[in-house]
């Protein structure tokens, strides 16, 4: 009994917190955490009246599709679908869980966010955080040397999730990888020009493309005074520049991280430098940089990767961004980094007095993000082979939550099925005549469909048509089938045309690819 009222005095505190939360308007999937803590509570004491209070909803960092909002993505999918196979990929699947000792140690501090699974007798698993580290295992394991492959495929991170800016805890990653030893920068060169395609082809709006090198910032750091063993922590900070102002990220270093002012404070003057070709020229000649051998070929590969994109015709969206990190332990040469610029805001890169590049556009979050990873497959090997691997991955949650907000302010019409023509009846008692139809057209390849009722109203079947879009309606009446006929209706102009049934099939296919 004191449990009972324990649990009772439990369920009175949660449903306060509830009620406070409701009244102060909190976000929806706050106020739901709360409120499946209170019924967890009440489940406890038992009953049926709990049963009629169980909140369906879906897990925390996750959603639902609809079948528009699934239109849209399939969209949106065979179009990155279609790039990927123009440059010559092919495609491969990993299992959605892995060994935990897989993926761990390959994220750095993110390495937190990976979903471990409850073991289940014998091993420990975990539920991927990426396709990359699966695709290296995948290429140690089977002993190949060089592919190109695309993967899309759901991951999952234990993330504090983001709904509105397209960031879940479940989500799928559209990942694109050159694995082989080739000369350099080519296949990187390839990856930048994979990205500004698909971006363009998306039609998302303005964007950029950051690029910048691990050893051109390793580098950076030693010249700077930071000591090795802060390289990696300190790379984390400067990767979270995109979120926070520099002031911030500098704080994190020093009161943090331990990092001495003045290294700091060298840090920043490099960081705020954005430009092209002409800056990695310049960082050559620059008196600090150029004490550091690995930054100098990095900023050698820049140099030759900006001269490969001048001939994909791409420079006009990338930019040589020394504040770009990726925070990822596993990159080991050029990164890169997709941002989209807010409408409407001037997005051209413009030089400063001091040659520095200023962006004056607005980022609204990264859709897109990948690097050069030579040391990842190697750590699989177990005789240590390396397999150089460059790749990019495609956010395409964040991708499609635009393409989702576009088609609502657009009140564009999203057509959810592809049927070309609905089969109807102008009378009654005519049901075997449209499945006898239907049958022709879908042997002939022809998408078709048919109202599931005996005797429906032609006026029904019509505004079906409009609802959903379909474009040609079939129509079967007596008149019809004694002169051997199907009076064929375009839905838009409405009008109707006589065509013998041994035409029809022939007709459906010219009128639909003129559609």
């Amino acid at each position: 009994m004191e449990d009972k009222a324990q649990i009772q005095e439990a369920i009175q505190l949660q449903g306060e917190v509830v009620r406070k939360l409701k009244s102060e308007k909190a976000g929806k999937e706050q106020i739901d955490e709360e409120i499946s803590k209170l019924l967890e509570l009440k489940a406890q004491l038992g009953g049926d009246d709990v049963k009629q209070q169980f909140v369906l909803k879906t897990a925390k960092g996750t959603r639902d599709y609809n079948p528009k909002q699934m239109a849209i993505r399939g969209r949106v999918f065979d179009t990155i679908t279609r790039c990927f196979k123009r440059h010559g990929a092919e495609t491969i699947d990993t299992p959605v869980f892995e060994l935990k000792e897989t993926l761990m140690g390959k994220y750095g501090e993110d390495s937190k966010l990976i979903y471990d699974l409850k073991d289940q007798g014998g091993e420990l698993l975990s539920l991927r955080y990426d396709l990359t580290v699966p695709f290296a295992r995948y290429l140690a394991m089977n002993k190949i040397s060089n592919i190109k492959r695309y993967h899309i495929a759901k991951v999952y991170r234990r993330d504090n999730p983001a709904m509105t800016r397209g960031r879940y805890r479940e989500f799928y990653q559209c990942d694109f990888d050159i694995a082989g030893q080739y000369d350099a920068m080519i296949p990187d060169a390839e990856c930048l020009k994979i990205v500004y395609e698909i971006l363009r082809e998306l039609d998302l709006g303005d964007f950029r493309i950051k690029v910048n090198d691990r050893r051109i910032l390793d580098g950076m750091f030693a010249v700077c005074g930071v000591p090795d063993e802060k390289f990696r922590t300190i790379c984390s900070s400067v990767d979270k520049l995109d979120k926070m102002s520099w002031e911030d990220v500098r704080k994190e270093m020093v009161n943090e991280k331990g990092l001495s002012k003045e290294a700091a404070d060298q840090i920043g003057e490099y960081v705020s430098m954005k430009g092209g070709k002409d800056l990695a020229e310049r960082l050559l000649q620059d008196q600090r940089m150029c004490q550091s051998k690995q930054a100098c070929a990095g900023l050698t590969d820049i140099k030759l990767l900006f001269s490969y994109l001048q001939l994909f015709q791409v420079t006009d969206k990338v930019v040589f961004d020394l504040s770009l990190a990726r925070g990822l332990d596993y990159y080991t040469g050029v990164i890169y980094e997709a941002v989209l610029t807010q409408a409407g805001v001037a997005s051209v890169s413009n030089e400063d007095q001091n040659g520095a590049s200023v962006e004056e556009s607005v980022s609204v979050g990264s859709v897109a993000g990948g690097g050069r990873y030579d040391g990842l497959v190697g750590m699989f090997d177990p005789k240590g082979r390396k397999v150089p691997c460059v790749g990019v991955s495609i956010g395409i949650e964040r991708v499609f939550s635009i393409m989702e907000q576009k088609a609502e302010v657009s009140a564009e019409k999203v057509r959810t099925t592809e049927v070309q023509v609905l089969v109807a009846s102008a009378q009654k008692n005519l049901l075997e005549e449209r499945l006898r139809l239907v049958t022709e057209l879908w042997d002939a390849g022809i998408k078709a469909e048919v109202m599931y009722k005996k005797n429906p109203k032609l006026l029904s079947q019509l505004q079906h048509c409009e609802e959903l879009g379909v474009p040609l309606v079939a129509i079967l009446g007596e008149q019809e089938l004694k002169d051997g006929v199907v009076k064929l209706r375009v839905v838009d102009t409405r009008e109707e045309v006589d065509i013998s049934r041994v035409d029809l099939i022939a007709e459906i296919r010219r009128m639909t690819s003129q559609a």
